[in-house]
């Protein structure tokens, strides 16, 4: 039903997309994979209309089409979930699944806003959600966005006559176990009438799901499999150009952490989001918050950089209270922050590369009052380089780099900052296998240089692969401790039992 023949695509001096072919037929669950930057998002923004290819065509049942953008991509049965989210926060959640598509509930001039609602609430149910379609946005959690997200797409159902071409960019990147179930039995149905491209860099999830996998890298596609013939070693090679390491999460590489404290946390407490919980973070050592969507993890992690107050309890870094401190004297005290949404609160997009490292360093890069620009040149390429970041130089635009590629700079603009605490929530979300062991051997360094890290990892395996210690929360509560240094290693099965 889709064939894209020698697709290409030029940014300025970075070739994106260099003849790229790939077919979806109807009832055909295609995964895409690659590193950061190999172009996997470009393609999809080709098909949704978003950009137009320089060369190529892209054939629909047969025909030749040009997509002019989203509403012309969305009348030929071409829908897109995005790695990062499209929706709108200051309108409903009806109102975002059928913005563009209002007419349809017009009577007499007016929106019919109950007929709107119903709507809406049909195509929740199709994704297990259970929000009011009233509701405003932005105060869903991120997962219940990704969501509605998924909901929006699937109005096509009603809307389109013919074939579906649904697109999922790192849909499950947010998502627990549950919603991930839900989201795969929606492909399975799905599939009776539609064909499906599913990027994400879980290689596991693209096994399970997919029926041919196809490669990328560097903008071209590399190789093109059967699902029989996909192993997650053999795509990770082809992605990255070398096998997975032999310990991925870098656990020949653990140190014992001293026995400093670096960050005390006692007894603190938010009304509706956690209670009473303590615990210690020593120099050289990586604690990882676990729990399901809501337990109260990631309020915890932000009230510690001053983003979120706390009502009882205190928070001791480094021998200084710093309760309810603020951002600023947070990174003046040598805190770290990675934040959840990095599009939001991660990095300045109309801002150079070289510009959003060099953030938080403020004074430390001037002399004399002026900026030392062959000072910011020189760390910012040091940066690059280490942390592989894809990109045509430090002076290029964040906004033109690709979801991992931004997630890497908002975790190189902390690591030459003499942060000693660094908070990482969700920090490997959107990189590719070659990325994120690049960051755990990264975290390891600074352990190792008596920094103290706290997490919240995108996976039980990962959280287990890089703690020390492991603390388990549930609706807010602290429910288990786990010493994770010791000879029998901590398992999943020892976690869920006091998350659920």
């Amino acid at each position: 039903m889709l064939d894209l023949k020698e697709i290409t695509k030029t940014f300025g001096r970075v070739q994106a997309l260099k003849g790229v072919s790939i077919q979806v037929n109807v009832g055909e669950v295609v995964g895409l994979v690659g590193e950061n930057g190999a172009g996997k998002s470009t393609l999809m923004k080709i098909l949704n209309g978003i950009y137009q290819p320089d060369s190529g065509t892209i054939e629909i049942n047969g025909a030749v089409v040009a997509l002019r953008g989203p509403r012309d991509a969305s009348s030929k049965g071409i829908g897109m979930v995005f790695q990062e989210q499209s929706l709108i926060p200051n309108i409903s959640v009806a109102e975002n699944i059928f913005i563009g598509n209002e007419s349809q509930f017009v009577r007499v001039g007016r929106i019919d806003w109950k007929a709107m609602g119903d709507a809406a609430k049909r195509q929740l149910d199709k994704v297990g959600l259970d929000v009011n379609p009233r509701t405003m946005t932005s105060a869903l959690t991120f997962m219940q966005r990704q969501m509605v997200e998924l909901a929006k797409v699937l109005t096509l159902e009603e809307a389109v006559d013919g074939n579906l071409c649904v697109l999922l960019d790192e849909p499950t990147s947010v998502l627990e176990q549950a919603e991930i179930d839900i989201l795969f039995g929606v492909i399975r149905k799905l599939r009776e009438r539609a064909g499906i491209i599913f990027i994400s860099h879980r290689l596991d999830e693209v096994i399970d799901i997919a029926d041919t996998i196809y490669v990328l890298k560097d903008g071209a596609v590399v190789e093109r499999m059967p699902k029989t013939e996909a192993t997650p070693d053999r795509i990770h090679h082809l992605m990255v150009g070398r096998g997975a390491a032999g310990s991925y999460y870098k656990q020949d590489e653990r140190r014992p952490p001293s026995q400093t404290v670096a960050l005390s946390v006692q007894k603190v407490s938010r009304a509706l989001e956690f209670s009473q919980i303590s615990f210690d973070v020593h120099n050289g050592e990586v604690l990882a918050l676990v729990g399901t969507e809501g337990a109260g993890s990631e309020p915890l992690i932000r009230s510690f950089f001053g983003l979120e107050r706390v009502h009882l309890g205190k928070v001791v870094y480094r021998g200084a209270d710093l309760t309810n401190t603020s951002p600023g004297k947070a990174v003046a005290a040598g805190m770290g922050y990675v934040p959840r949404e990095r599009k939001i609160e991660g990095i300045i997009e109309e801002m150079s590369v070289q510009e959003n490292i060099c953030l938080p360093l403020g004074g430390r890069l001037t002399r004399f009052g002026l900026f030392n620009f062959r000072a910011i040149s020189r760390k910012t390429t040091e940066l690059i380089a280490k942390l592989r970041i894809k990109t045509p130089g430090g002076s290029a635009l964040c906004a033109n780099l690709s979801g991992g590629n931004q997630q890497k700079v908002v975790l190189s603009k902390w690591y030459r900052t003499d942060a000693r605490l660094f908070l990482l929530d969700h920090p490997t979300r959107g990189l590719d296998v070659g990325a994120k062991e690049d960051l755990y051997a990264l975290i390891r360094e600074m352990c190792a240089a008596g920094a103290a890290v706290v997490l919240i990892a995108d996976t039980l395996e990962e959280a287990i692969g890089l703690a020390h210690t492991i603390i388990v929360l549930k609706d807010g509560r602290q429910t288990a401790r786990f010493d994770n240094t010791g000879p029998t290693p901590v398992t999943p099965l020892d976690l869920i039992p006091h998350m659920v």
